[in-house]
């Protein structure tokens, strides 16, 4: 029933979601060239929570498959819509089925750590399906590190069905929840004005690193 309420909610602003504008667009640009610094044109990449596609849009060129993955129907619909290289798909599943066609050399999870019901799981499931080596590419809000008056505006603003269900993550309790997982950070950065969104890579150790 929970998950039917979470595909409802993304289905339902599937199209403002799509006609919002970049706030930061240098930021965006930047965490893209960093991303895509870190891709090897023989890599296989998953993505969880791409939403309307078009971060893998961008970042699918720079590699041999991209596979990017959503539960709403709707967010995928638009993302289909648009042009797309060739390498790129776009894949309806649900988060237990995503992880199908592991391993792969990296995983993408673009503002979706947050929204996640079991962080540890989702953590651990990313862990099992990279190869030794292999890169979880992350930008996660930190809820619990904004300011009470902007906590309280999101509260109000879910109450009435304009916000997801979101975990309350310090960049603190973040951070070590990738490492109990078993990776190495490598990168922890902030694009743009806003401190609350890291972006960080980390690295499931293997015997060449």
């Amino acid at each position: 029933m929970a998950k039917a309420r979470h595909v409802k909610f993304w289905d339902r602003i599937a199209e403002r979601y799509a006609a919002r504008q970049l706030k930061d667009p240098a930021a965006y640009e930047a965490m893209l060239a960093a991303a895509a610094a870190r891709l090897r044109p023989t890599d296989r990449v998953l993505e969880i929570g791409c939403g309307t596609g078009s971060t893998a849009i961008r970042l699918a060129p720079h590699v041999a498959e991209w596979i990017a993955t959503d539960f709403s129907p709707e967010m995928l619909r638009i993302a289909r819509a648009k042009p797309a290289p060739d390498n790129l798909r776009f894949v309806l599943t649900d988060a237990h089925s995503a992880f199908d066609g592991g391993p792969f050399d990296a995983i993408a999870a673009f503002q979706v750590l947050h929204l996640v019901d079991d962080l540890p799981g989702t953590l651990a499931h990313i862990h099992a399906h990279l190869k030794p080596g292999g890169l979880l590419i992350a930008k996660t809000w930190c809820f619990a590190d904004m300011g009470l008056a902007l906590r309280g505006l999101f509260v109000v603003l879910r109450s009435i069905g304009l916000f997801p269900p979101v975990n309350a993550l310090t960049k603190i309790a973040l951070r070590q929840s990738i490492l109990d997982a078993g990776f190495r950070i490598e990168d922890e950065r902030i694009f743009g004005a806003n401190p609350h969104g890291p972006y960080i890579v980390a690295r499931k150790p293997g015997p060449l690193n």
